[in-house]
């Protein structure tokens, strides 16, 4: 296999029917690390939104329990582009999502914003620091997969096409970004979890580094100071040397899954097996109280209807960290 084989197979497909399948070749042949980071840096954008930032440190989930909530977000993710929309392990993860958001007070603009940086930030991402740009099937495969994924969401009104999630991303910042301590807070927690996964000598360098990532709209709306413009400079240059060393390695024999990496670490049994059902967060009544998951609003009920407790098929939600079902 040459380098731009899967490329040129990427062209032959059809990315308004093969769009699940144009985005795992994507995702986990050519570009695992970048999609495993950009979508990261995407999930990151939103804490940015006080009405996001704000709720996400309200239920204590992402500043006590940190490195549990990014695995679960990547596994819960995850499962949906390994097993398609309409298997059992698909249907599983997604109401497993739709439980845990249809407890907090969400508007349909917040979530319609979340679902353009999953969109956006890949492309803009890959384009500077891959090891190739991103072509146009795989651009409007990425656009089609997440439109499917709004759908089973519930959403409506979601954009059509790359350029309309692109504005409705930057229209969207420019409005809502603004600072809020509870979403500092949430950053903070962030980028420490980024810097822990490396050894202990190195993480203020990985933490600075990180911040020499963000665009100075979303490092203002953070309270961060500006990184000296040539640490900055020679952050971005290095990825961007990473990305002409990518290239020149034979391409991938195996798929790469984002669980693959070692930075998740929430499961014992992991890599052997998982619950999908048991992914997030599971609170109790009342007022929200981060040592019972963080959920402000009762549980719903076990009628078995769709998004909520129950509904799953029995054994539909084993996610296997070897790719079975």
């Amino acid at each position: 296999m040459q380098r731009y084989d899967r490329l040129k197979r990427i062209q032959r497909m059809d990315p308004e029917t093969e769009f699940t399948e144009i985005y795992r070749i994507s995702s986990w042949y050519e570009f695992p690390w970048d999609y495993t980071q950009s979508l990261g840096f995407a999930l990151y954008r939103t804490y940015a939104v006080p009405s996001i930032g704000g709720l996400l440190a309200r239920t204590g989930e992402f500043t006590l329990r940190t490195q549990k909530r990014y695995d679960d977000t990547l596994l819960i993710l995850e499962a949906v582009v390994e097993h398609g929309f309409d298997s059992s392990q698909g249907r599983a993860a997604i109401r497993r999502m739709n439980q845990m958001h249809r407890r907090y007070d969400i508007s349909d603009d917040d979530y319609r914003y979340v679902l353009s940086t999953f969109v956006v930030t890949p492309r803009r991402w890959i384009d500077d620091y891959g090891w190739r740009r991103l072509s146009p099937h795989e651009v409007r495969a990425g656009v089609n997969y997440y439109r499917e994924l709004g759908r089973h969401m519930g959403l409506s009104a979601i954009p059509e096409t790359y350029e309309e999630f692109e504005r409705l991303l930057d229209d969207y910042e420019r409005e809502h970004f603004a600072f809020d301590p509870g979403a500092r807070a949430v950053s903070d927690a962030t980028l420490g979890l980024m810097a822990s996964w490396y050894p202990a000598p190195v993480r203020p360098s990985m933490r600075l580094s990180s911040v020499c990532l963000l665009d100075d709209p979303l490092r203002e709306a953070f309270g961060y100071p500006a990184p000296p413009a040539a640490v900055r400079r020679a952050v971005r240059a290095g990825m961007r040397l990473r990305g002409r060393f990518v290239r020149l390695l034979p391409p991938r024999r195996r798929p790469h899954l984002g669980r693959d990496g070692w930075q998740v670490r929430s499961y014992p049994g992991y890599p052997y097996g998982y619950r999908i059902s048991d992914l997030g967060t599971f609170g109790g009544k009342g007022s929200p109280d981060p040592s019972s998951g963080g959920c402000p609003f009762p549980h719903a009920s076990s009628s078995g209807g769709p998004g909520t407790p129950g509904s799953a098929e029995p054994g539909a939600d084993r996610g296997a960290g070897s790719g079975g079902g």
